[in-house]
């Protein structure tokens, strides 16, 4: 399967909130929502693109929820991490079924369920034509999956981070409150931190700003602007020195 020429990035990682699998529930996962990933993924895949996937856990656990129930935050960040594994399987049987090869890789160990990650194994998935599922965050707590994302991206050598949002990019303000919201089509890392943009946190930021990795912040829920992103076509916001 060869790379068309105007394919822009031969190996890339897509960051994704596991709200965004679960559609207007807000928990759970949907399984139109897991179909619609699935066409989305494959469209670029079929241009010879590697892809790897980082999914949150927000749709089954979020840490800051754990207040509620007077849980350690380590406890919580545990909680989480395994609330990624449940996503990342969900998403390689919905890849499957469209028959999309995928395997997950997980930073925390859980025996016979799923392959433990190493930078590796996970490049040996990529250029066999697999997509790669990237789940239990760091493997560590305190970090969140954005930080997770970053750092997979750069042990895997992608060439760059597409964070999908439900909105078109970074904002001076949040654009569903504020209809005067501008959209940035640049951005430098630090002019992120200073503004103290929701792009990622800063843990995340700082570290694809030290190891130059760019970043692209786009609306994954308008179909096809995955693929429009790695065809280059000027879709959401860059983020690079």
């Amino acid at each position: 399967m060869g790379s068309s020429p105007a394919v822009q990035f031969k190996r890339i990682l897509l960051k994704l909130s596991g709200e965004s699998l679960a559609g207007d529930a807000k928990v759970g996962i949907s399984a139109s929502h897991l179909k619609y990933f699935a066409d989305e993924v494959k469209a670029v895949v079929e241009l010879g693109v590697q892809v790897a996937l980082v999914i949150g856990g927000g749709n089954i656990f979020r840490g800051i929820s754990s207040q509620n129930f007077n849980l350690a935050r380590v406890e919580a960040d545990k909680m989480g991490m395994l609330a990624t594994v449940i996503n990342a399987l969900a998403l390689k049987s919905a890849f499957q079924q469209q028959n999309l090869p995928a395997t997950v890789l997980s930073a925390v160990n859980i025996g016979t369920f799923v392959e433990p990650f190493s930078n590796e194994r996970a490049i040996q998935h990529l250029e066999a034509g697999r997509v790669v599922l990237l789940a239990g965050g760091t493997g560590n707590p305190f970090f969140t999956t954005d930080t997770a994302g970053v750092l997979r991206a750069i042990e895997i050598g992608a060439e760059i981070i597409l964070k999908g949002t439900r909105v078109d990019g970074v904002y001076n303000a949040d654009p569903e409150k504020f209809e005067d919201a501008i959209l940035f089509d640049r951005l430098s890392y630090m002019e992120v931190v200073r503004r103290n943009l929701k792009v990622m946190d800063t843990t995340a930021i700082t570290l694809a700003m030290e190891n130059k990795l760019p970043i692209i912040v786009f609306n994954f829920n308008k179909s096809g602007n995955l693929k429009r992103v790695v065809l280059g076509e000027p879709v959401g916001t860059k983020v690079q020195g």
